[in-house]
């Protein structure tokens, strides 16, 4: 269970930490081992939004997608997959080194790929991304709106979060999903959300 601490999001500064807000690290998503590029994660939430904030190593990106909804799972990206309210229906929302996003609703009744379904016809309304580059890091803020998801901090969410590297094909995420080849798309290793 990870607590989302309540904090204040400064537009001066989008990549600070607040205090008391701890990050994490991703590991690699096919065994949990340490990750080649680190990534660390830190959530919080304003009352009205969640943010998340991706702060990488890296040491060369692969990017060239930049419309809306593109494949940017297939390049270098950071995901987050938010279930709000059930494991079976997740929001997956994606940004890639060039600030482009992507954002879906998956319904998975089964809780596996093979009969899911996503709709990237859903739009998160409000939805900021900012990237912040140099040749050895990448950073990402991501700020979603509750409203958007139809669900707000009153109670515990599932949810994963997750960064692609394309250059060492190194995939790696909050809570390892354990599958090889990597999958991201596998609910039942959501760990938890509780908003402070």
């Amino acid at each position: 269970m990870l607590v989302v601490p309540r904090a204040d999001f400064s537009i001066e500064d989008p990549w600070a930490i607040p205090p008391g807000c701890a990050p994490v690290a991703l590991r690699r998503a096919t065994d949990g081992a340490a990750a080649r590029l680190a990534t660390t994660l830190a959530l919080y939430h304003d009352g009205e939004t969640l943010t998340a904030l991706f702060l990488g190593e890296d040491d060369g990106v692969t990017a060239t997608y930049l419309r809306h909804d593109d494949p940017l799972w297939e390049e270098d990206v950071v995901e987050l997959f938010l279930a709000p309210e059930r494991l079976t229906r997740y929001y997956e929302i994606e940004v890639n080194p060039l600030g482009t996003t992507f954002d879906a609703v998956v319904d998975s009744p089964d809780l596996e790929r093979r009969t899911m379904r996503a709709d990237i016809g859903w739009t998160c309304h409000g939805l900021f991304a900012a990237v912040r580059r140099t040749p050895a890091s990448l950073d990402v803020v991501v700020r979603v709106p509750f409203a958007s998801l139809g669900a707000g901090p009153d109670h515990e969410w599932r949810a994963n979060f997750y960064r692609i590297d394309r250059g060492s094909d190194e995939f790696v995420a909050w809570q390892p999903t354990m599958k090889t080849p990597p999958d991201f798309h596998v609910p039942r290793a959501f760990g938890g959300l509780r908003f402070a």
